[in-house]
C-alpha cells in the first residue's frame, strides 16, 4: 500500500535536509518514535512543505526565523546545515537573524548568530 503523503514528504525532507541527514534519522528510529517520525514526514514535509504557495528556499528562511525566535537550537542547527541544499546564503541568514532581533528580541538573535557561527565552522571543517 502506497502512502503518497509519506513518499512526497520523504522527497521534500531529503531535498531540504539532505539524504544523509534523513538516512541517519531513519536509522535512529525506534518503536517509541516511529509514529512521530511518520507524522512529521507526512504532515510537516508531505503537506505543509509540499504546498505550491512558497518555494522551499523561502519556507526554509521562514522556518529558520521561527526556530531562532523560539530558541529551538537543535532544529535551527539542522536548518543552517541544510542551507547547502536550498541555496540560502550566509548573508541571507544574517538578515534573517537581524529580523529575529527586531521582532523576537536581541537575546534570541544573539543565540542564533552564535549557533550559526559554530555550525558554519563545523561545515567548513568538514569540507576541508
Amino acid at each position: 500500500m502506497s502512502n503518497d503523503r509519506y513518499e512526497r514528504g520523504m522527497a521534500v525532507r531529503k531535498s531540504v535536509l539532505g539524504a544523509d541527514h534523513v538516512a541517519r534519522a531513519e536509522a535512529n528510529k525506534t518503536a517509541f518514535d516511529t509514529d512521530f517520525q511518520q507524522f512529521i514526514t507526512e504532515s510537516v514535509w508531505g503537506d505543509v512543505w509540499s504546498r505550491p504557495g512558497l518555494e522551499l528556499r523561502t519556507r526554509q528562511m521562514i522556518t529558520m526565523a521561527m526556530l531562532a525566535a523560539l530558541g529551538r537550537h537543535e532544529e535551527l542547527a539542522a536548518h543552517i546545515r541544510a542551507t547547502r541544499h536550498t541555496g540560502v546564503t550566509p548573508d541571507e541568514v544574517k538578515e534573517i537573524f537581524l529580523h529575529v532581533a527586531v521582532y523576537a528580541g536581541a537575546p534570541a538573535a544573539n543565540s542564533a548568530y552564535a549557533l550559526a557561527k559554530r555550525v558554519y565552522q563545523e561545515m567548513d571543517n568538514q569540507s576541508e
